[in-house]
This record gives C-alpha cells, structure tokens and sequence, in this order.
C-alpha cells in the first residue's frame, strides 16, 4: 500500500507547484495593474504582497478558471477596502513643486496621470483592466461584480474624460436631477 499511497501526494504537491507558479507568474500583471490603479509605488507593493499572501492561503478555495482574474479580483477587493479605510481618516497632502519644467515624454506622462486622477475610482479601474491588462469586458464585469453593460458604460465615460482633460477641457460635470 505504501507506493499507491504516494501518488496522491505527490499529484496534489505538484498541483500545489504548479498553482504556485501560475501565481507568481501574475506578479509582474499584478504589479502593473496596482500601480496604475494607486499611483503609489509602495502601496502597490503592498497590495500585491496582500493579494499574494491571499491567493496562495485561498489556495484550495480556487476551484479553477481563470486565476488572473480571480487575482484581479482579490486586488480589487483590498484596493477597496484600502480606499475605504482611508475615507475614514482625515486626508493630509503634502506637495512639492518642482521649478524645472517637465519635458517631453515626461509632460505626457504627467498630463495622462493627471487625466487618470480626475476619474471616478470604479472608471479608473476599467479603464486600466481594459486598455493596460487587456482583459474582456465579461473578465472586468465579473472582477468589478457588475452587469457587462456598466462595464460598457464606465469605459466609455472614462475615455470620454480622460479624451477632455488631454485636449484641455475641463471636466464635465455629472448632472443630479
């Protein structure tokens, strides 16, 4: 009995392996996404390391499909339950203002952050799943726990604000009726 008993161990430690490395193949998607989506480099670290810490002790609770979303959906959760903890506490910002004009590549770059930062925190993250991980809107809908349609409708306000702010606008105004 002692060689049968092997096998099922040895298949579930190599399920393990493999699922593991499957995971740690998203860090760098995973990465990405966090910065994007926080704008702070040490935040994201720290989001990816909870969502990894999550994933690989939820382990058996994945119970197959595709793993980069559910780890886009375990970000997304701690991002939200980040954003609103903060909420919570009084906001104090420190800004630095630099005397050199930015130049180039770097002016775009701040332009189009600053574009991302007038988006609505639910537009911001479609936005990035969409157009910077390239995931389909039913991959985003079923990440964001929302209908395909509003989805849709958030992309499209996205792109629609992020179009204004770049050539100048100002942001529009959501009507209250």
């Amino acid at each position: 009995m002692g060689p049968l008993s092997r096998r099922p161990a040895t298949s579930n430690r190599r399920q393990m392996s493999d699922f593991r490395h499957s995971v740690e193949t998203m860090i760098p998607a995973l990465r990405r996404y966090a910065r994007a989506l926080t704008r702070d480099t040490d935040i994201a670290d720290d989001l990816v390391q909870d969502t990894l810490v999550r994933a690989l002790r939820s382990e058996k609770l994945f119970l197959g499909g595709d793993l980069r979303a559910w780890l886009y959906t375990i970000l997304t959760n701690l991002n939200r339950n980040r954003r609103r903890s903060l909420a919570r506490q009084p906001n104090m910002t420190v800004r630095l203002d630099t005397e050199s004009e930015p130049s180039g590549t770097e002016a775009e770059g701040r332009d189009i952050a600053r574009a991302l930062d007038t988006l609505q925190e639910d537009q911001r993250a479609v936005l990035l799943l969409v157009v910077l991980e390239g995931l389909s809107y039913r991959d985003v809908a079923d990440i964001q726990g929302v209908p395909i349609g509003t989805v849709m409708s958030r992309l499209a306000r996205a792109r629609a604000q992020v179009r204004a702010v770049l050539e100048g606008q100002r942001p529009a105004l959501r009507r209250v009726k």
